[in-house]
């Protein structure tokens, strides 16, 4: 037998085809695994948001202050601030809103010191 020092033109063509194939199934997976990292971190937000909220009326109270929290301070109480590209607050309803990477939305409003979920067709966040 005479020495082979490369490859067959086969070989490598079996190569690509196999990395080809293997990209094929890793792209959609890679992407829908980001989606649900955002929803994920926006869950995250919500529960952290609950929480400042509740810690801040506890505070309030503790001073004697009664008075209700707005949606401008409920996000100033997040020491890490919130992803503006996702994110949006109305003043004029207490509210803030999230938008998911295919475009649903989930609407969240401050009444009586507590976030609640006032709309949502986000796949995920239903159970908030």
């Amino acid at each position: 037998m005479k020495n082979r020092l490369g490859f067959t033109m086969i070989e490598l063509i079996f190569v690509i085809v196999v990395i080809g194939i293997l990209s094929a199934i890793a792209i959609p997976k890679f992407s829908a695994t980001r989606d649900d990292a955002i929803i994920t971190k926006a869950r995250t937000t919500v529960g952290t948001l609950r929480s400042s909220i509740a810690m801040e009326r506890q505070k309030r109270i503790l001073r004697g202050d009664f008075s209700d929290i707005n949606i401008s301070s409920a996000l100033g109480l997040i020491e890490y601030g919130i992803d503006k590209k996702r994110w949006s607050e109305d003043d004029s309803d207490n509210s803030i809103t999230f938008t998911a990477p295919n475009g649903t939305s989930c609407k969240f409003k401050i009444s009586g010191n507590k976030l609640n979920k006032d709309s949502c067709n986000v796949e995920g966040m239903e159970d908030l």
